[in-house]
């Protein structure tokens, strides 16, 4: 008898546990592979075959549109600028918004085009206003994935049309995906559902998103879809609730509606257990920095994105402590630049890092304006 209930303990114990591994390997059943990820933590919540090298379509495209985002943000280009369309970039097949050799478009269309028809002609039009040539641009994309440490991820054209050693991953993806989110503008191209481009003329052109989430899916606002031949139907979603955004990546599905009902499904799996526990905020300031030779008396240090802890949705509030650790600080200071990182922690255990960036900006004074300087404070007696 004893036997028997020291069996049925045993059985009450591990029967839970067995069905949370059964739903959650069921999730994405008709997908090649798959992955789950809490964006500001970088957790990953579910994997399936997340390292396996696959086509991955236009999901491609988030490499091209990260760096297209990166000049914009440097300023080497900008949204209103005006494109000439090559007769190479015109005569991409596939998704496109039917460019014409010799038309003119502004980058701001371009990269809606690109976000929200997924299109090859104005991808590769961007390509080649920023490099000069696809080929050149395929380089920066490849230098990109390298910088993200990436292993698994070669790209071989900047669209996603099946190539020859053209590959990545489902978690390469989901890092690709995490990157991208940082810069906030893909976000006001990627949750528009419909829109227009060549407005007032005679061609004007409908443009109804790939990404069917971002009307269907409460929270969804992004991100990439992708469909050739080789990689089937792939897509990389994100959505936000509460404190909590996500990014699912499924690929090699069979048709869009699997495609989309197994994102979904990943989705609800992850808001329905995790939540996150945010300790400080993206625009909090965490510490103040004083200088005596800049042109400004201190900078302040925010974190460079929401710092949480990521937890299961149904356990207790943790209490969480935090050290700040200050990199060598050196004059020039631009905004956004890293100055070091907040490492949260719980009894003694690192849980987690962020790096800290500045809200100022702030330059060395020269040796004038340091004399100058001396001398005003003289004159208000802030030197004796």
């Amino acid at each position: 008898m004893k036997k028997v209930f020291i069996l049925f303990i045993l059985t009450l114990i591990l029967i839970p546990n067995s069905i949370d591994a059964l739903e959650s390997k069921e999730l994405i059943p008709n997908a090649t592979s798959g992955l789950l990820m809490e964006q500001s933590t970088g957790k990953i919540i579910f994997e399936k075959e997340k390292d396996k090298q696959v086509a991955v379509a236009s999901m491609t495209k988030m490499v091209a549109q990260t760096i297209i985002l990166e000049n914009i943000e440097k300023g080497k280009i900008k949204w209103d600028d005006i494109v000439t369309v090559s007769k190479n970039a015109a005569s991409m097949g596939g998704s496109q918004i039917y460019l014409t050799t010799g038309e003119k478009m502004s980058v701001k269309d371009l990269f809606k085009g690109i976000s929200m028809a997924s299109a090859n002609d104005a991808t590769v039009a961007m390509a080649e206003y920023i490099s000069g040539s696809e080929n050149e641009f395929v380089k920066l994309m490849n230098k990109k994935v390298k910088e993200l440490g990436l292993k698994n991820t070669v790209f071989k054209n900047s669209t996603g049309l099946d190539e020859e050693g053209h590959l990545s991953s489902a978690y390469d993806m989901a890092i690709i995906a995490r990157n991208l989110l940082n810069h906030e503008d893909i976000l006001k191209f990627s949750s528009v559902y419909e829109d227009y481009l060549r407005q007032n003329t005679e061609n004007k052109f409908w443009l109804v998103n790939t990404n069917k989430l971002v009307r269907f899916y409460d929270g969804a606002d992004g991100l990439k879809t992708g469909h050739t031949d080789a990689a089937k139907y792939c897509l990389a979603a994100t959505a936000k609730k509460d404190n909590m955004r996500l990014i699912a990546i499924v690929l090699g599905e069979e048709n869009s509606k699997i495609r989309n009902s197994e994102t979904m499904a990943l989705l609800d799996y992850g808001f329905n257990t995790k939540k996150v526990e945010i300790i400080k905020k993206k625009d909090d300031t965490i510490k103040e920095i004083y200088f005596d030779k800049g042109d400004k008396d201190k900078i302040r240090l925010t974190p460079k994105t929401d710092v949480g802890v990521l937890e299961n949705k149904n356990s207790n509030k943790h209490k969480y402590d935090y050290d700040i650790k200050i990199d060598k600080i050196n004059v020039p200071i631009k905004k956004g630049d890293i100055i070091g990182k907040i490492l949260v922690k719980e009894k003694g255990k690192d849980k987690i890092s962020v790096d800290l960036v500045s809200k100022d900006n702030i330059r060395k004074l020269s040796f004038l304006e340091l004399y100058l300087e001396l001398i005003k404070n003289t004159i208000l007696g802030k030197i004796n």
